[in-house]
């Protein structure tokens, strides 16, 4: 069973329309108009290995904020209904990636409990406009809209790094690495991976 979805979202701030393949090669194709958050979502679909069409327009004439809210919160829904039932998965997946001197961890569990724990960003790299146009503080801002949707527990930490746009790159690697192994089938698991019996 192919384990696709799509999803689209149209607000007074936003046109966004998603489509996921969780058992992809990492190809994808990005237009959300906020080109750092363009990078960001292909790291996140090559390292992933999910293939990713994802399209949005808004209003950054006033800021990125709504966009890349919206972008990430219909993301969180389409990997959640390709998830399905979330039967035969790993559910589990953690990863630790450098980038040069930044290096960021991530753990996931696709546990249907969302929740996010994300820590180790500084008030630097918080208010830090990345690429001119892309605050540091919308990468947790992305990661809690994608997790919340998505149904996951997430923890996501920044160990070290100086330079904002190697932090922001790890983090978003690291969480693709750690994405790609819990969504990942695993041959030995019959059934849901919970003793609840579904997640």
């Amino acid at each position: 069973m192919a384990r696709t979805a799509s999803n689209k979202r149209f607000t007074s701030e936003s046109t966004v329309s998603v489509e996921v393949d969780l058992d992809g090669t990492g190809t994808s194709s990005i237009s959300t108009s906020v080109p750092f958050f363009d990078h960001m979502l292909t790291a996140l679909s090559k390292h992933s290995l999910i293939d990713m069409r994802i399209e949005a327009t808004g209003d950054t004439e006033i800021d990125v904020h709504h966009t890349v809210e919206d972008t990430s919160i219909v993301l969180g829904q389409t990997l959640a209904e390709a998830l399905g039932d979330k039967r035969g998965i790993t559910r589990y997946g953690d990863a630790t990636v450098p980038l040069d001197e930044a290096l960021a961890r991530a753990v996931v569990d696709v546990s249907g409990r969302p929740f996010l724990v994300h820590e180790g960003e500084s008030e630097a790299f918080v208010h830090h406009l990345i690429g001119g146009h892309f605050t540091g503080s919308m990468v947790r801002h992305a990661f809690e809209a994608i997790t919340l949707n998505a149904r996951m527990s997430v923890h996501i930490d920044v160990l070290r790094g100086r330079d904002p746009h190697h932090i922001a790159e790890a983090e978003f690697k690291a969480f693709a690495r750690a994405l790609r192994v819990a969504v990942s089938p695993d041959p030995r698991v019959d059934g849901v991976p919970s003793t609840k019996g579904a997640l």
